[in-house]
């Protein structure tokens, strides 16, 4: 049993409990050494970080609304590091890693469970795709088996076992370290965790503005609570990003969509796996409670209501059916949608802005909670020190200027490529 995780029925320190036990309310103070703005999964393990690993706790969370009432609570809790490029299957190898060991290191029960993820292929070219990924990661160090359809029905019995089927299934890439965590309980163990190391976590505070100096640094941030000096500030803004740097002059090569997801009713346990399919824009997982998450793509037209079409639900629903008939019967029981940043070459920002002290964590597309772990402790490294870590290095904002972009075709699809 996890230190600090009692698994007594009625506990108050499990996942399940009240929040307001979590964390200490604060009000903000006047000045800190760093303030980090957004108070998601990502803001949340960059002050964690700064705290833990530099020692710096005169950091200010600055959250709009509610601790984990944003983007962070409305993603599919999908953990994976199976991607393209080298720059980022090794970031997401390395959070993946840290992913394994971070209940011992928040003290906190975060529920990962390493399930295992793949990916099937449908036709020649999906299978050829595939398996040139798992080489490349192979070649990184980074665990990759293909599967044939027989072991995939084993694994996954529920997978249309049909000859000539809608989507017939000629293999799939697994990942075995893979899997979910549950994306509350990260948010809440990273926000205790700050909190008992000194870190004011404040709510309902946003951001209106920046405070810069006769030299055009940042002295610190507005809020309808007033000013709030720190010499160093980093954005962990997703959907907000791009508004708050449009009001220094700058402009990201950001777009904001909106992906959607649902939650069916329960079933007994007969999906281990996570399962995604590209080609029927679909990705699906069960719970420990018997439903099945599934999403797909985003919402074509660029958007930041946490809410889209019902027809985009209806095409995940049709995937779904297609891949595993006996779920056609199932009944939604909700939905809810989040907004995701996307670059144009699919891999994240993070990294200086032009404005000196001022410090940028976006971008992720569907990438950001399995990144949270290496995000936060890296970023916070960066405000700490000023020197962005190998690791996320190529991930800065220049690398636009110089063309040195990272066409990462693993991140999922993206509406102009459609």
């Amino acid at each position: 049993m996890i230190k600090g995780v009692p698994r007594t029925v009625g506990s108050r320190r499990g996942p399940d409990a009240p929040t307001a036990l979590f964390w200490r309310k604060a009000d903000p103070a006047p000045a800190y050494d760093v303030i980090v703005v957004g108070g998601g999964a990502h803001g949340l393990a960059t002050a964690f970080s700064l705290a833990h690993t530099h020692k710096i706790s005169r950091v200010a969370v600055l959250e709009r609304g509610l601790i984990g009432g944003g983007n962070a609570g409305r993603n599919t809790t999908i953990v994976r590091s199976n991607y393209w490029l080298p720059e980022t299957i090794r970031f997401y190898e390395y959070s993946l890693k840290l992913w394994e060991t971070l209940s011992q290191t928040l003290d906190f029960n975060v529920m990962f469970s390493p399930r295992g993820v793949v990916f099937l292929a449908h036709d020649r070219a999906d299978e050829d795709a595939l398996i040139a990924r798992g080489n490349r990661m192979l070649a990184e160090g980074v665990d990759a088996e293909w599967l044939d359809p027989a072991a995939l029905r084993r694994l996954a019995p529920a997978l249309d076992p049909v000859p000539g089927a809608l989507l017939p299934v000629r293999g799939g890439l697994m990942q075995r370290r893979a899997g979910t965590a549950r994306h509350d309980a990260v948010v809440w163990g990273y926000a205790r965790a700050a909190s008992r190391l000194g870190v004011d976590v404040i709510e309902h505070c946003p951001v209106t503005g920046f405070v810069r100096g006769a030299g055009g640094q940042v002295e610190g941030v507005e809020t309808p609570r007033g000013v709030i000096r720190a010499p160093v500030v980093g954005l962990c803004t997703t959907g907000q990003t791009g508004t708050l740097l449009a009001r220094e002059g700058i402009r990201l090569p950001l777009a904001c969509h909106v992906l959607q997801a649902f939650v069916t009713e329960p079933v007994k346990p007969v999906l281990s796996p996570v399962v995604i399919s590209n080609a029927a824009h679909v990705y699906v997982s069960q719970t420990e409670k018997g439903e099945l998450v599934a999403g797909g793509s985003l919402d074509a037209a660029p958007g930041w209501q946490q809410a889209g079409p019902p027809e985009r639900l209806a095409e995940v629903a049709a995937g779904l059916g297609a891949l595993f008939p006996r779920f056609r019967g199932l009944r939604i029981m909700r939905s809810w949608a989040g907004v995701v940043d996307m670059t144009m070459d699919g891999s994240p920002l993070i990294g200086p802005t032009p404005v000196p002290g001022l410090y940028i964590n976006a971008g992720w597309n569907y990438g950001g909670f399995k990144a949270t772990p290496a995000s936060g402790q890296l970023f916070a490294t960066l405000l700490a020190t000023g020197t962005a870590p190998p690791l996320i290095a190529p991930f800065a904002l220049e690398r636009f200027e110089r063309g040195a972009l990272l066409d990462e075709g693993g991140a999922g699809p993206r509406p102009w490529l459609q």
